[in-house]
């Protein structure tokens, strides 16, 4: 089909591109939330557009009980959105056996439009993860024993690990993840 036809059909979408997907892993208080922030604020000046996804093993009601669209949810709507003159949200519950490549991919379709989701934790994905890591944490970072982290980010002296960039230079760290 043409891009003429695409326009003349608004039923006809394009196809969903794959948007790079970057895992900041590390452990309690190693900065990982300061991170994210910080390469979003400077991808952002640096041009790029980019989605955050905050990933949690612990049970959360995301909806507000009693609000209506908790009410729609509770009912049995298979998603309900909310859409007010400043954000727009979607609530879509997953089936138990959903792994959560699927579910990421329900990100992907959302954010389409960007150039880069950057994902806080999720130490069992098979994404590009990069480990944030502070001495002062006392543990040795993940990636002293998991192959799979690509890189730690620290300032800090740090053995026993392939890959380490600094984590001082935000532009520089941001150009890097950028090219991941």
């Amino acid at each position: 089909m043409t891009d003429a036809n695409r326009q003349q059909d608004p039923s006809v979408q394009p196809p969903i591109r794959q948007v790079p997907r970057i895992h900041i892993v590390g452990r309690k208080n190693s900065g990982k939330t300061t991170l994210v922030c910080d390469l979003v604020r400077e991808l952002t000046r640096q041009g790029h557009r980019v989605a955050t996804i905050k990933h949690t093993h612990h049970n959360h009601e995301l909806d507000t009980p009693g609000k209506d669209s908790h009410k729609h949810r509770e009912s049995g709507a298979a998603g309900v959105g909310i859409l007010s003159s400043q954000m727009t949200a979607a609530f879509v519950p997953v089936s138990r056996d959903e792994d959560e490549e699927t579910r990421y991919a329900r990100f992907n379709v959302m954010f389409n439009d960007c150039d880069l989701i950057l994902v806080e934790g999720d130490l069992s994905t098979a994404a590009t993860k990069i480990e944030v890591w502070r001495s002062s944490v006392a543990e040795a970072p993940y990636a002293a024993s998991d192959q799979s982290i690509s890189v730690v980010v620290t300032d800090d002296p740090v053995e026993s690990v392939p890959v380490v960039w600094p984590r001082s230079d935000i532009s520089e760290l941001a150009r890097r993840v950028a090219a991941m």
